[in-house]
C-alpha cells in the first residue's frame, strides 16, 4: 500500500511539473508579449505627445504673432495696404497660417458711406477710431486680406452677417482673447479653422465686457488649413506613422484611425482643444511569444509523454504485484503461492531434496469480527502476518490464502524441522496480544505435509496439508498435525 501511494505521489508530482511547465511557458509568453506591448504603447504615446506639442507650438507661435499684429493695428492711427502686407508676410512666413486679414467694426449707419468711400480692393489709408455701438448695429467687413496660396480673400465680406463665424468673432471681442472656430470651409479655399483676435482702441479700458465692447475697433484674423496642421504633426514622426485630428469626437483631418490601436494627446489652438490621434504600424507581433509558448508546451508534452510512459510501466508493475500480492498484509496471495510451490517441487526433484508445506488457520476468528468488527479483524490479520514474517527464512514462502488462512513453504526442510517451526509459530501466535487488549485470545491450527523428489503435484501436497489442518481443527484447535497424526497441542 505504501508503494502504491508512493507511485501515485510520483505520478501526480510529474503531472504537476508538466502542468507547471506548460502554464509557465504560456505565462512567460504573455509577460513577454505584454512587456513588448507596453513598451510599444509608451513609444506610441510619446509620439502622440511629441506630435501634439510640435503642432501646438507651431500654431501657438502663429496665434502669438496674430496677437502682435492686433497690437500693431491698435497702435497705429492709420493703416494702409503696405503696412498690412508687411505684417501679413511675417505672419505667413511661419508656415502654420495659410491666410490672415483685418476686420473692422464699422458703425451700422456709416456702412453705406464706408463702402462708397473706399470700394474694394482698398488702397487708401484707414483710420481705426470708430465709436463702438451695439453688435447688431455694427458692420464687420474684411478690409485687408492675404493668403499663402495667393488667392484673394473676399474683401468687404461682412463677417457679422456670417452665422457660422460671427459667434466666434463676437466671443473674441467680449472675452478679449483669441478664439478659434470649428473646422469649416475657408474663404481662401479648403477646410480649416479661423482664429479671431480682438483689436481695441488704443488706451481704452478693457476690464469688463461692456468696456471691451465699447473699445472694440476690429479683429485680426488668421486661417489654419487642417492639412497644414497634420503636416506639422507628422514632421516629428517616422514616415510610416499616421496622424488624425479629431474635433468633438469626429474626424477633422487625416485618415480615420482605429482608436484601439492608437494613442492620443490633446492639442490646443487658441481657446479650442483638439485630439491628436497617432497610429504607429510597427506594433510588435506575437511571433516571439508564440515561439516561447510552443517551445514550453512542446517540452511539457514531451515530459508528459515520459511521465505517462513511466506511470504506465509502474502501473503494469503494480498490476503484476496486485496479481501476486495480498492487499491487506502485503504477503503473497494464493495464486503466487501455487506458482512458488510448483517451483519448489521442481527444484526438489532436480536437486533430490525434501521440504514441507504448512497450512495455518486462526481458531475462532469469527468472534473477532463479530465482537470488534471487520476493521479490527483486518488489523489482527495484518498483525499475525507480521508475527509469521518474523519467523521466516529468506528462502521460505509465506502467503495469505484468504480470510484467516495462511500457507508456508519450507524448502530443504525435514519433517522434524517443520514440526519445530510449526510449534514455534503456534506458540508465537498464542502469546501475541493485539494492541489495546480488546480482541479475544488468538490461537492457530496448523497442518503439515512434506514433499520430495517423488511428490505427485503441488495440488496433492496442498490437499495433504489441508487435510492435516482439518485434523488439527477436529482435535480441538490450537494444535499441529502431520497427515492425520497428532504432533502436539497447545496449552
Amino acid at each position: 500500500m505504501v508503494e502504491k501511494r508512493g507511485m501515485r505521489l510520483r505520478f501526480w508530482l510529474g503531472y504537476a511539473v508538466v502542468v507547471a511547465i506548460a502554464i509557465g511557458s504560456v505565462a512567460i509568453a504573455l509577460v513577454v508579449h505584454d512587456r513588448e506591448a507596453d513598451n510599444f504603447e509608451q513609444t506610441q504615446h510619446g509620439e502622440a505627445v511629441r506630435s501634439a506639442r510640435q503642432t501646438e507650438a507651431l500654431a501657438g507661435l502663429s496665434v502669438g504673432q496674430l496677437a502682435s499684429a492686433a497690437a500693431f493695428y491698435r497702435a497705429v492711427d492709420h493703416l494702409d495696404r503696405h503696412k498690412f502686407e508687411v505684417i501679413a508676410r511675417s505672419l505667413l512666413q511661419t508656415g502654420a497660417l495659410s491666410g490672415t486679414g483685418l476686420i473692422l467694426a464699422v458703425p451700422g449707419p456709416r456702412r453705406a458711406q464706408f463702402e462708397r468711400a473706399r470700394g474694394y480692393p482698398i488702397t487708401e489709408r484707414i483710420g481705426l477710431g470708430f465709436k463702438r455701438e451695439g453688435p447688431r448695429q455694427r458692420y464687420f467687413p474684411l478690409v485687408y486680406g492675404q493668403s499663402a496660396s495667393g488667392l484673394t480673400p473676399p474683401l468687404g465680406y461682412d463677417l457679422g452677417s456670417d452665422i457660422v463665424r460671427a459667434p466666434y468673432m463676437l466671443e473674441a471681442g467680449d472675452t478679449g482673447r483669441a478664439v478659434a472656430t470649428r473646422v469649416m470651409h475657408l474663404p481662401i479655399g479648403g477646410t480649416g479653422i479661423n482664429v479671431f483676435h480682438p483689436v481695441y482702441r488704443d488706451g481704452a479700458p478693457t476690464a469688463t465686457v461692456a468696456a471691451r465692447r465699447a473699445a472694440l475697433i476690429g479683429f485680426a484674423i488668421g486661417s489654419f488649413h487642417t492639412p497644414n496642421l497634420t503636416t506639422a504633426a507628422n514632421s516629428v514622426l517616422p514616415g510610416d506613422v499616421s496622424v488624425e485630428l479629431v474635433q468633438d469626437g469626429h474626424n477633422a483631418a487625416g485618415p480615420e484611425l482605429d482608436r484601439g490601436e492608437s494613442s492620443a494627446a490633446t492639442l490646443r489652438i487658441a481657446d479650442r482643444t483638439w485630439l491628436l490621434i497617432v497610429r504607429d504600424p510597427n506594433r510588435p507581433d506575437v511571433g516571439l511569444s508564440i515561439l516561447i509558448a510552443v517551445v514550453g508546451i512542446s517540452l511539457a508534452a514531451l515530459l508528459g509523454a515520459l511521465v505517462l510512459t513511466w506511470s504506465r510501466k509502474e502501473r503494469m508493475q503494480e498490476l503484476r504485484l496486485q496479481a501476486s500480492q495480498d492487499p491487506l498484509t502485503g504477503l503473497k496471495n494464493r495464486r503466487r503461492f501455487a506458482e512458488d510451490l510448483r517451483t519448489e517441487l521442481a527444484r526438489s526433484r532436480r536437486e533430490d531434496t525434501v521440504g514441507a508445506v504448512l497450512m495455518l488457520d486462526l481458531d475462532n476468528f469469527k468472534q473477532v469480527n463479530d465482537t470488534l468488527g471487520h476493521p479490527a479483524g483486518d488489523r489482527v490479520i495484518a498483525e499475525i502476518a507480521g508475527v509469521l514474517s518474523e519467523r521466516m527464512r529468506v528462502t521460505d514462502v509465506l502467503a495469505r490464502m484468504g480470510g484467516d488462512e495462511f500457507a508456508i513453504v519450507l524448502p530443504r526442510c525435514e519433517l522434524d524441522e517443520a514440526e519445530e517451526v510449526a510449534d514455534a509459530i503456534a506458540k508465537a501466535i498464542r502469546m501475541h496480544t493485539p494492541p489495546g487488549g480488546a480482541a479475544p485470545p488468538i490461537t492457530a491450527s496448523i497442518g503439515i505435509a512434506t514433499f520430495g523428489p517423488r511428490s505427485e503435484s503441488s495440488d496433492a501436497v496442498l490437499a495433504t496439508a489441508d487435510s492435516a489442518l482439518y485434523e488439527a481443527k477436529r482435535a480441538g484447535r490450537d494444535a499441529v498435525r502431520v497427515a492425520g497424526q497428532a504432533v502436539s497441542t497447545g496449552g
